[in-house]
């Protein structure tokens, strides 16, 4: 039976959490404060997974985990914390901790988190001791991912599906708005394929001139048109054997979209001006930020070409849709511009923190990206500050459309976010732009329930 140490201070939280865990087969000890969960904890005691506040009596929860790692305990950590505090939360998993939920905690969630994480550090034979830092910094010594996947919920059900489509021959669909990461989960589905070691080919459909769509879909030999000066590989060539990504596969042609689909159909390609036929191999991945079915549905994209690539779909979520893993995406494009700029930021103050979690990022990942690398350059001290922040994020910053006005139209507003999000205070506070303080004490005002 898998044995869980909760470290909260609220007792009547934490017997509730254990009387719940207890019922789905876990042995559940509990704790008040780092001391007495220090006297619970030993290398051979058998505790498989902590979940602790981050704030406790006599310290925070990562005095605890610094404290575990210390003493060769490498349980899995998962750290429980309030959405105002979720930078927090950053730290925590710079400094070990394998995952982190918001409260109010949603018990379904937490049970995934908890099950994934044991399951992870089943699979990790030799667990690498970590550094706990006092602050949420980057470490100069080490390179920066290219790319995080995120721990929300939104995010954990997308790279599900990831895992769950890489490994077969099925065309996917990936749908999403701009910047929000399409490419990244193109070739990701790529890399846990049995191709991963063949090519991934990436063609933007959008960027292809009409008059060029053949050649560059399956080449030409030289001479076949004016300009044509060597022989060209198009990209079903290119990608042979491996993984064909074509992205805004919406902005094709209704007559490229019928040499794509003959292509598809045959697996066979001919070269612009060429004689002989080549045969392909590809598995096929697009994507578009359109509504392909009503394009269907309009007459401007092929139905048999909609259905060939589309065996399977992968929804992108919106970066406004994955809540606290936007401080998890900043904290990283703040490491890639320490890198990129050489300099040496070491996070987000408190109320540039809450700035980040009030804007709507229409722009998604790219926007934020953009937004924070801006910021790294303009900042002269140690932590980014909402002065800087909002200098990167440009001169006219739009106003959430549901932001609060006059006391008149608060409680419509108030009712009609608590509505839009299943009644999530902390999502709505963020759609709103206030804190969720101000959203408790407001609909307490008004008599919201």
């Amino acid at each position: 039976m898998p044995h869980i140490l909760i470290v909260e201070d609220d007792i009547a939280f934490g017997t509730m959490l254990q009387t719940w865990l207890r019922k789905k087969g876990f042995e559940v000890d509990k704790a008040t404060s780092v001391g007495a969960a220090v006297k619970l904890l030993s290398p051979n005691d058998g505790v498989d997974l902590v979940l602790s506040d981050l704030r406790l009596p006599d310290h925070d929860g990562l005095r605890l985990l610094a404290w575990m790692h210390e003493h060769n305990i490498y349980a899995p950590f998962i750290v429980m914390t309030n959405y105002a505090e979720v930078q927090n939360a950053v730290l925590a998993m710079k400094s070990g901790a394998a995952d982190y939920i918001a409260k109010p905690v949603q018990p379904d969630i937490l049970l995934q988190k908890i099950n994934d994480a044991m399951d992870q550090n089943a699979q990790q034979v030799n667990p690498t001791p970590k550094t706990h830092n006092s602050k949420l910094k980057t470490q100069n010594s080490e390179t920066a991912p290219r790319y995080i996947e995120g721990k929300s919920e939104a995010s954990r059900q997308l790279y599900s599906y990831v895992e769950l489509v890489a490994p077969t021959p099925m065309s996917v669909l990936i749908l999403g708005a701009s910047g929000t990461g399409k490419e990244y989960v193109a070739h990701r589905i790529h890399d846990l394929s049995p191709r991963h070691d063949r090519p991934f080919f990436a063609l933007d459909c959008g960027a292809i001139p009409r008059d060029v769509a053949a050649s560059e879909f399956f080449g030409h030999k030289k001479g076949s048109f004016t300009g044509a000066d060597t022989d060209k590989r198009g990209a079903f060539e290119a990608a042979n054997g491996g993984t064909l990504f074509l992205d805004e596969v919406g902005n094709l042609s209704y007559d490229v979209q019928v040499q794509l689909l003959r292509a598809l159909q045959e697996r066979r390609i001919r070269p612009v001006g060429g004689t002989e036929e080549i045969p392909i191999d590809i598995r096929l991945v697009c994507a578009t930020n359109e509504n392909l079915a009503d394009a269907v549905s309009e007459g401007r994209f092929r139905e048999d070409l909609y259905h060939r690539i589309n065996e399977f779909t992968i929804y992108m979520p919106k970066l406004s849709e994955r809540g606290t893993d936007l401080f998890l995406f900043a904290d990283l494009f703040m490491r890639h511009a320490n890198e990129e700029l050489n300099r040496s930021v070491e996070g987000f103050d408190s109320a540039a923190a809450e700035l980040l979690a009030s804007h709507s990022w229409p722009g998604n990942l790219r926007e934020l990206n953009n937004v924070v690398k801006r910021a790294v350059l303009l900042t002269r001290g140690n932590l980014i500050t909402p002065t800087e922040l909002t200098l990167a994020m440009g001169p006219t910053q739009p106003t959430p459309v549901t932001a609060l006005y006059d006391e008149d139209s608060e409680r419509s507003r108030i009712v009609a976010a608590l509505q839009q999000t299943n009644g999530n205070k902390a999502k709505a506070a963020r759609l709103l732009g206030i804190d969720r303080k101000t959203i408790y004490n407001k609909m307490e005002k008004l008599g919201i329930e």
